[in-house]
């Protein structure tokens, strides 16, 4: 009998010479498996590496050298002198037809407790806080911040409607953060405009 297999007693066939005992073919398929594995392992580890010595690196890098656009300010005499003394507080119509808000975070106030801003009007906001990280948003606004001791934080909106929105403080701060907010009025440009001529800060709170 030719071929690559015979017969044998029984009428079995007897293994070709092809064929190797004790080698099944799922050892091969585990081999590659485990080299596969063990490459990916390495890629995730690397990958893993390098985002850790990027935030080290971005880390130690803004510690010693902070982007110029960083406003700093000492919280020790931010009562006294500078930007945030309680004169300049509130909203403010500049010679150029810009409108300000500048206002102070505490335990647990806000300072002024009321704004007034115009409608359809661009708004820069400029605050910091006093003691501990604090933060607001405006209503159902997309307006919000972080206010954290030292720096300033300053960013430009605008309110499409009228109508009054509470600003509660929306970093935890205490104790008392829960009773932390204060309230924004949001009234016509017109209206705004012939009130902040007068050259005052405005502000809504009573007395």
């Amino acid at each position: 009998m030719t071929g690559t297999q015979s017969a044998r007693p029984g009428g079995g066939r007897r293994p070709g010479p092809g064929h190797q005992p004790g080698h099944p073919a799922g050892h091969e398929a585990e081999h590659v498996a485990e080299t596969a594995e063990r490459r990916w392992s390495f890629i995730v580890g690397a990958i893993i590496v390098v985002i850790i010595a990027s935030m080290v690196y971005a880390g130690l890098h803004w510690a010693a050298m902070p982007p110029s656009r960083v406003e700093t300010v000492d919280v020790n005499t931010l009562h006294l002198q500078g930007e945030f003394v309680e004169g300049n507080l509130g909203t403010q119509l500049n010679p150029d037809g810009s409108v300000t808000v500048r206002l102070i975070a505490q335990q647990y106030s806000f300072v002024p407790q009321c704004l007034v801003v115009p409608a359809e009007m661009p708004v820069t906001f400029r605050g910091t806080a006093t003691d501990a990280i604090h933060g607001f948003v405006v209503g159902r606004t997309n307006t919000n911040t972080m206010l954290v001791p030292g720096f300033v934080a300053t960013f430009t909106t605008s309110f499409k409607q009228t109508g009054e929105h509470l600003m509660p403080c929306h970093e935890y701060c205490g104790t008392g953060h829960e009773a932390m907010w204060a309230r924004v009025q949001v009234i016509p440009a017109a209206e705004f405009l012939a009130k902040a001529r007068t050259g005052e800060r405005l502000s809504c709170v009573a007395g």
